[in-house]
């Protein structure tokens, strides 16, 4: 189906979310913070990244601006729970810097897996 970059710093959150695309047919790419994450979308583009917004080393909002650079066309999906601002702060951030969705944790699986499909122009796994 389609390559998915996924990034949280979180292991218990990035286990899950990987187990949930593959189990949608991708195949997984993971990245603990926004740094891995564009070494390996340097290498090899995603089709689609799902990533939280507060990492160490460098943060989500800072992954989505470098890789919209790199490949206007990817799909992004950002997620976050909150900081020192409230979550919908920094997902209109997201947004403004080119997250095609955006969510709050928790992030509801249905949800993502139908955004990703979104993304993809899957029609099939629209409803």
């Amino acid at each position: 189906m389609a390559l998915i970059l996924i990034v949280d710093d979180d292991p218990t959150v990035l286990r899950m979310l990987s187990l949930v695309m593959q189990r949608d047919g991708h195949t997984v790419m993971q990245a603990e913070d926004g740094e891995v994450a564009m070494r390996l979308f340097s290498a090899q583009p995603a089709d689609v990244i799902i990533t939280d917004l507060l990492m160490p080393n460098k943060e989500g909002l800072e992954l989505i601006a470098e890789a919209r650079e790199i490949s206007p066309a990817v799909g992004i999906i950002a997620y976050s729970g909150g900081g020192k601002m409230q979550p919908h702060e920094y997902l209109e951030f997201a947004r403004g810097l080119g997250a095609d969705k955006v969510f709050t944790k928790p992030v509801p699986i249905t949800d993502l897996s139908l955004a990703v499909a979104e993304l993809l122009g899957d029609s099939a796994k629209q409803v």
